[in-house]
């Protein structure tokens, strides 16, 4: 692994899923000196309920793209997440399923 350190937090509208990127960007950016950190989301019309993605992307230097092509880290939250954003997982990476809402993983 480099220096660029991808997270995707990924689930539905009302599960905290901006939320727990936010606050992981923010952390990193704050806590450690010269780790930059960019988060992105996206999320469907609903107000709650609809489809919902938000990433973080570290680096000790410039952040070039934005968004995570290969996450090393992937929190799954439903299963239509973990259908749509599972196969782009980073070799060795580490996911994280809510085995309540994600049956088949």
């Amino acid at each position: 692994m480099g220096d660029r350190y991808e997270i995707r937090v990924a689930g539905s509208g009302g599960q905290g899923v901006i939320l727990a990127a936010r606050i992981l960007g923010e952390a990193a950016a704050l806590r450690t000196e010269g780790l930059n950190a960019v988060q992105s989301q996206a999320y469907g019309p609903e107000a709650r309920g609809g489809a919902s993605k938000s990433e973080v992307v570290y680096d000790r230097g410039p952040i070039d793209y934005p968004k995570a092509a290969h996450p090393d880290l992937q929190i799954i939250l439903t299963q239509k997440a973990c259908d749509s954003y599972c196969h782009d997982t980073n070799k060795g990476a580490t996911v994280i399923f809510d085995d309540f809402f994600v049956t088949t993983p």
